[in-house]
């Protein structure tokens, strides 16, 4: 199964392809300085030849499109076409309190997504023109959104409660989320593996 991870910054979007069966890395890179002047690097493999271009990003559709040319149609092309891939992945910087896990994207989830943009605003609009430009690219394919927040959701409430009025915690949901979950939870996972 080759899966396309993505992972959409205020300027940026970095992209890897996998093969789950082979559990390799067909291809990589990221877009930079979308809406600004742009660029891209990107390179076949872990380790291949790297590749730059500077280009016209205007906006992050324009770079998923362009990161879908790239693995199909560029001296770098690992893919015939798009529909070997097979599902996307999307990494997003905070679910606020309406995400406690990963999740299929459909169109409530996309509209939840947009309440989150007080939370991480220089992010989730990223995030969320990241996924818009997939679906515009790869409208049938399955789209799983992975959230950093959702691996410190068991912390108790106090943990996360701040020294706020509880007013403030439920107009505004003030407290304290966590942050690189994906990260952390790798970590936790691998440190399980090494001690047994």
């Amino acid at each position: 199964m080759k899966v396309l991870v993505v992972n959409a910054g205020s300027s940026s979007l970095k992209y890897q392809l996998f093969d789950t069966a082979t559990e390799s890395v067909l291809a990589k890179g990221i877009c930079e300085r979308i809406g600004i002047d742009g660029k891209i690097e990107y390179r076949r493999g872990e380790d291949g030849e790297k590749f730059k271009k500077e280009l016209s990003l205007p906006d992050h559709s324009v770079a998923m499109r362009t990161v879908i040319d790239i693995l199909t149609n560029s001296e770098a092309a690992v893919i015939s076409d798009m529909s070997e891939i097979e599902a996307v992945g999307h990494r997003v910087v905070h679910g606020g309190p309406y995400f406690f896990e990963s999740v299929l994207l459909t169109d409530e989830v996309l509209a939840k997504l947009e309440l989150c943009r007080s939370f991480a605003p220089l992010h989730t609009g990223a995030h969320i023109m990241g996924i818009k430009g997939c679906l515009d690219v790869m409208p049938d394919k399955p789209q799983v959104l992975v959230f950093d927040t959702a691996f410190h959701q068991t912390m108790p409430p106090k943990a996360y409660t701040f020294g706020v009025s509880y007013d403030m915690f439920e107009k505004y949901h003030v407290r304290r989320y966590g942050a690189h979950g994906t990260s952390h939870r790798f970590v936790s996972r691998e440190m399980i593996k090494i001690l047994g």
